[in-house]
């Protein structure tokens, strides 16, 4: 017989076994089932949120780098002292290196406080204020819903002038247009001049909607003693951001005085840091959790494995006759293979039922996304539990002396 008029013949035997022992076999499939959901629901989970977070970090921008005094990853208290002895980046300094550098395409101060917002008698109170410059708007790729961004006329004359976000614009006029109303931060007032479009949270904490972008010299003249956080530098291309990087290193360490075999005093970070670090974490987190939900697969192919040693001594008899008139031993073999496999199967298929609608109620607390993929890898695993779990009882059965399978009763 050819292997696939025996694939069908053992398909049909399958078939015929697990309608004959509908009992056993729901049981046999409930380990799977459970074992589908876990391992489906953790999935999910990890690919919803590491989507979610290369979503947020594309807001840094692949080709911009962050100049700060900080590191954005400090591994230790005594680099954390460090970093704090370091002297603050000036708006000179940030000016000189401007002039300095041939493979930035823009640069941009960036520093940041706390305010609240009022208009007429709306307010809104957690909203940061962001002292920049026109090039801003280069370094950080927004974009605009209304109005225009910030000019730089009115970054070197100082003039009260903001960019609100959408989430400010929402909060404050409702359905009214912000354009040249008169906003409040603090006490100090502002001409809105433009609207950012939505761009959502950034690692689903911090709002980027509820900004207000002002004028670097107004940051000065009304939030005294605010250091330069940040300076963003934008490179010419991704292909130089390397070149760039080093041209920046250089510049700033001339222009801060930084003596020859002295270590930096600044940081130079980009989304490379992030997107390495996270996903170091989100490997170490993945191994871990589909570890732990993998041992309901292994519990649940177990439970397999005992129902179909069972099955083979039920049907040590058929086996007997199968073999007395002529089945080899991959017939046998085969047979139940494909009843383990289809058990397994069947719970698989189950299982994403299930699963298919609690990602849902996930979703409210967490991003997780069932993709098609997914459901694949889903299906697969079952089936290989189902052959793993299966070959030592069938390879018992295929092994069988067709004399001795008879004279069982």
């Amino acid at each position: 017989m050819k292997l696939g008029a025996e694939f069908v013949e053992g398909v049909r035997i399958a078939g015929g076994a697990i309608r004959g022992n509908k009992m056993r076999s729901v049981l046999a499939t409930l380990g799977i089932v459970i074992g589908i959901v876990t391992v489906t629901l953790m999935g999910t989970a990890i690919t919803g949120l590491n989507n979610a977070f290369l979503r947020s970090i594309s807001s840094l921008g692949t080709d911009v780098l962050h100049v700060s005094r900080f590191s954005w990853f400090i591994n230790s208290h005594k680099e954390w002292l460090k970093s704090q002895s370091r002297p603050e980046i000036t708006l000179a300094q940030i000016k000189a290196l401007e002039e300095q550098l041939t493979l930035a395409r823009a640069v941009a101060p960036y520093t940041e406080w706390n305010t609240p917002v009022r208009y007429k008698n709306r307010s809104s109170r957690r909203v940061s204020a962001i002292g920049t410059t026109e090039k801003f708007q280069l370094t950080s790729g927004v974009n605009l819903a209304q109005g225009r961004f910030l000019l730089d006329t009115e970054v070197s004359g100082g003039r009260p002038v903001c960019v609100i976000g959408s989430g400010v614009a929402s909060n404050l006029f409702l359905t009214e247009s912000p354009l040249g109303k008169t906003i409040r931060l603090g006490e100090y007032p502002f001409e809105v001049v433009g609207v950012v479009a939505p761009q959502g949270n950034f690692l689903g904490k911090f709002s980027l909607d509820n900004q207000v972008f002002i004028p670097v010299q107004q940051m000065l003249a009304c939030f005294t003693r605010l250091p330069f956080t940040t300076i963003q530098v934008k490179a010419i291309s991704v292909e130089k951001l390397k070149d760039c990087e080093e041209e920046v290193r250089g510049a700033l360490r001339k222009i801060r005085r930084v003596q020859p075999g002295e270590g930096d005093d600044f940081s130079i970070n980009q989304q490379e840091n992030f997107v390495s670090t996270f996903n170091r974490v989100a490997g170490t987190i993945a191994a871990v959790g589909l570890f732990i939900t993998g041992l309901s697969l292994f519990v649940g192919g177990i439970g397999i494995m005992n129902i179909m040693f069972v099955s083979v001594a039920e049907r040590t008899r058929e086996i007997g006759i199968r073999k007395a008139i002529g089945a080899r031993r991959r017939t046998i073999l085969l047979q139940f293979l494909i009843e383990s496999a289809a058990i397994c199967l069947i719970g698989g298929l189950v299982g994403l039922a299930i699963a298919y609608p609690l990602t849902f109620l996930m979703n409210h607390f967490l991003p997780a996304q069932m993709s098609l993929t997914a459901a694949g890898a889903a299906m697969s695993v079952a089936l290989i539990t189902g052959v793993v779990s299966g070959f030592l009882p069938a390879w018992r059965a295929a092994r069988m002396n067709p004399v001795d399978a008879l004279r069982n009763e």
